[in-house]
């Protein structure tokens, strides 16, 4: 179905650039009009396709298990961090968020949608708005570390820990309530 959509959004627009290009002063609207609704009904085939493939139960379980593990090893990371923290020149801090934490956040950033699909809107608000916060505080350890404020960036990585667990029991939380429902894919 995606490919049909590709192929339909395609001719449609090429249909219609093509009869454009034909007379600068004269559109033959008759012929135009088809065009861009062979182009519009591609754009709903794609659409629909990724819609459904967003929803489907193959990927609701990966990206659950995405977003799982990457708070996982966030959570774990920091706390290593945190306890190290005192052992870091402050300039070096920011590399070893980069190194740390990069594959993670993108992977849990990649995976989130799929939160409102399996729990709902207001659990997806509650866990990203702990996971937000979190975030902002990873940056400004780097911002800190990269400026050379040593204090600042030592001190946001406790508070980036916090945020980070509160994400993480957030998602238990829901998790354990929807599966009490029975539905977790």
């Amino acid at each position: 179905m995606s490919r049909a959509g590709f192929f339909l959004t395609a001719a449609g627009f090429l249909g219609g650039a093509f009869l454009a290009s034909l007379d600068p002063q004269e559109i033959r609207w008759e012929l135009f009009v088809p065009c861009l609704l062979i182009g519009a009904v591609g754009v709903y085939l794609i659409k629909r396709h990724t819609m459904e493939h967003a929803r489907s139960e193959e990927t609701l379980a990966s990206n659950r298990t995405h977003i799982e593990d990457s708070l996982d090893r966030i959570v774990e990371q920091l706390r290593i961090l945190n306890e190290g923290k005192a052992d870091i020149p402050p300039y070096d801090l920011r590399f070893e968020i980069d190194r740390r934490f990069r594959a993670d956040l993108n992977r849990f950033v990649e995976a989130r949608a799929s939160l409102t699909h399996i729990y709902g809107l207001q659990a997806y608000a509650d866990i990203m708005s702990a996971f937000a916060a979190g975030e902002r505080y990873l940056n400004r350890v780097w911002s800190a570390s990269a400026d050379g404020y040593a204090d600042e960036a030592r001190d946001y990585i406790g508070r980036a820990l916090q945020q980070f667990e509160e994400a993480r029991a957030k998602l238990d939380e829901v998790h354990t309530q929807a599966g009490a429902v029975g539905q977790v894919p």
